[in-house]
């Protein structure tokens, strides 16, 4: 992934991505065919609203959150990468995101 400090790792028997401990990825979540990644409400909107067929909120409080549900083969592996860096962003140190800013 490229991204400072992040790991793979597994969670109710899905493969995720951590930095600092906390996931900000999951893949296989619903579905085989899809991942998860962790933004903030108004990144959420934003996506979806730009590719509702590729985006979309998790169900219930989780989805509210900011839990986003990716289409991962209606998606462009460049708006993947986006979506991956904002949720790494939205979890790492604010000390590590500056680090990989500079890097």
């Amino acid at each position: 992934m490229g991204f400072l400090e992040a790991v793979e790792g597994a969670h109710m028997g899905h493969a995720d991505f951590r930095v600092g401990g906390k996931i900000f990825a999951t893949l296989g979540f619903p579905n085989e065919k899809c991942g998860m990644v962790k933004l903030t409400a108004a990144q959420q909107a934003e996506l979806a609203g730009e590719e509702p067929e590729v985006f979309q909120p998790a169900n219930g409080a989780w989805g509210r959150q900011g839990a986003t549900i990716v289409q991962l083969k209606k998606a462009k592996a460049a708006t993947v990468r986006g979506a991956l860096l904002a949720a790494w962003r939205n979890t790492a140190l604010k000390g590590l995101v500056k680090e990989f800013d500079e890097g």
